[in-house]
């Protein structure tokens, strides 16, 4: 596991709690934020998947 895939699923992690706590507490610029978020990690962590595949 690269640290691209850590800290892909790390911010994967967070952005879903910060999502969450949007919801919550009705606010929907955390939402917002914490779905970017998730989906940036997303992103990071396929693209770490993709550099481990590719140096095997």
């Amino acid at each position: 596991m690269n640290k691209d895939q850590v800290k892909g699923r790390v911010n994967e992690a967070a952005g879903k709690v910060k999502e969450v706590a949007g919801k919550a507490t009705g606010s929907t610029s955390t939402e917002i934020k914490g779905a970017a978020q998730k989906i940036a990690g997303k992103t990071q962590a396929a693209y770490g998947d993709a550099k481990e595949k590719a140096q095997k």
